[in-house]
């Protein structure tokens, strides 16, 4: 029996391929936002610890401390900011990237689909084949058994 070729296998690993590598893209996109996100946390928590550090102090401290505080606050606001930028750039390549996954995914599957019923008509083919070869082979055999049937039954005459 024949093997299977199916044309557009090439096509079918290269867009298996393309879907690897765009997964690969947007994980890396998702990691680094998770990691934008968790700074943004990070530089909020040490605000608020400061904050909270500033208020339990007695007055006269707290004036220096304050004054700090506010020179910190705005670089860290600007930090904050920039993280947040950041954050809303990566969730916009992520949602990008997600529909170019699902683009690629779509595709993909309609080529396995395709691929699928090629290999379903190649084996009805190859069965009919088969069976039409093994219809002729039973005729021939058939054919000739009874030939052989006959020219027993009949005397020979010269």
């Amino acid at each position: 029996m024949k093997l299977f070729v199916w044309r557009l296998q090439r096509v079918l690993d290269v867009k298996t391929i393309e879907e690897q590598t765009k997964r690969a893209e947007l994980f890396r996109l998702t990691e680094e936002l998770a990691q934008s996100h968790g700074q943004l946390l990070m530089q909020k928590k040490i605000l608020e610890d400061l904050l909270s550090d500033i208020s339990v102090k007695s007055p006269q401290k707290r004036l220096g401390e304050q004054e700090l505080f506010l020179k910190f606050s705005e670089t860290t606001d600007e930090l904050i900011k920039r993280l947040k930028n950041k954050m809303n750039e990566l969730e916009s390549q992520q949602r990008k990237k997600i529909a170019e996954v699902l683009k690629v995914k779509r595709f993909k599957e309609g080529l396995e689909r395709l691929r699928d019923e090629a290999k379903m008509q190649f084996i009805k083919e190859q069965e009919k084949l088969e069976q039409k070869e093994l219809d002729e082979g039973a005729t021939i055999s058939f054919a000739r058994s009874k030939l052989s049937t006959e020219s027993k039954k009949k005397p020979i005459t010269v």
